[in-house]
């Protein structure tokens, strides 16, 4: 059970973002669970407890068996179509918009970043809004066919040489977007201060980066629901609903 953050906790992150010459931000699934999307490890609620990532989610399985992942995807899909917005991607936004935001690294595939109103962003496991052949290569524009798939569960072909597409989302067992991770490893390198909200840091190489940000001498707050192994190197920590905790913080920040 969480408690109250205390308010000292609040003007004392505010005082660092207003300080900060660089700040990036780190998201993860738990950003997004305001808005309906279920996270990956939380104890009772995430995906892994219920499904083997290596099954359903990774690259060798959808080679082997594209049928399961996109029974798995289907349920995913309709929810991410759903979803909007929470007030914690809106904060982000704003701290884009005001200037105290250089840059936003996401290990999520949503789009509710972009649609928030999030400009400077690296999607480093990709994202759904694109697709591409496994066969020919072809690549895909997924709007229309990601509303289509949800609703009749039809998987998604080529229309050239009907081969099974695949989202441009990073599957387990999968190369990370080059370009991502270097625009992505730039950032942390350079940054003063970095907010990491809503990612247990288990995934590699995302769990590294609050490290490789501490190692070059940034600050860091962290919001999550549960411990992370880099909590103790933390400057500030907020446990509670992130769609209520960053908001106030933006809120305190831009009060002045």
């Amino acid at each position: 059970m969480t408690t109250e953050t205390p308010s000292t906790d609040y003007q004392r992150a505010a005082d660092l973002i207003r300080s900060a010459k660089n700040m990036i931000a780190l998201t993860g699934a738990g950003i997004s669970t305001p808005s309906g999307i279920p996270d990956f490890r939380s104890p009772g609620s995430g995906l892994w407890e219920r499904y083997d990532p290596m099954e359903v989610a990774s690259i060798l399985a959808f080679r082997y068996n594209p049928e399961s992942f996109y029974d798995w995807m289907r349920p995913m899909a309709k929810l991410i179509l759903e979803a909007q917005p929470n007030p914690a991607h809106i904060a982000l936004a704003q701290l884009e918009q005001t200037g105290f935001l250089q840059g936003l690294i996401t290990q999520n595939i949503d789009d509710l970043h972009r649609r928030a109103g999030t400009e400077q962003l690296v999607e480093i496991h990709g994202h759904l809004r694109q697709a591409t052949c496994i066969s020919c290569f072809r690549s895909y524009t997924t709007e229309a066919m990601l509303v289509d798939f949800a609703e009749t569960g039809h998987i998604p072909r080529c229309e050239e040489c009907g081969g099974i597409l695949k989202p441009c989302a990073v599957l387990f067992g999968e190369q990370l977007p080059m370009d991502a991770v270097r625009q992505a490893q730039h950032w942390i390198r350079n940054c003063d201060l970095l907010l990491a909200v809503g990612s247990s840091l288990e995934v590699v190489p995302v769990a590294y980066f609050p490290v490789d940000a501490l190692n070059a001498g940034a600050k860091l707050i962290i919001f999550n629901n549960l411990p992370t192994y880099v909590d103790e190197r933390a400057d500030v920590i907020f446990r509670n609903d992130v769609a209520e905790t960053l908001p106030r913080l933006v809120a305190e920040v831009l009060s002045e």
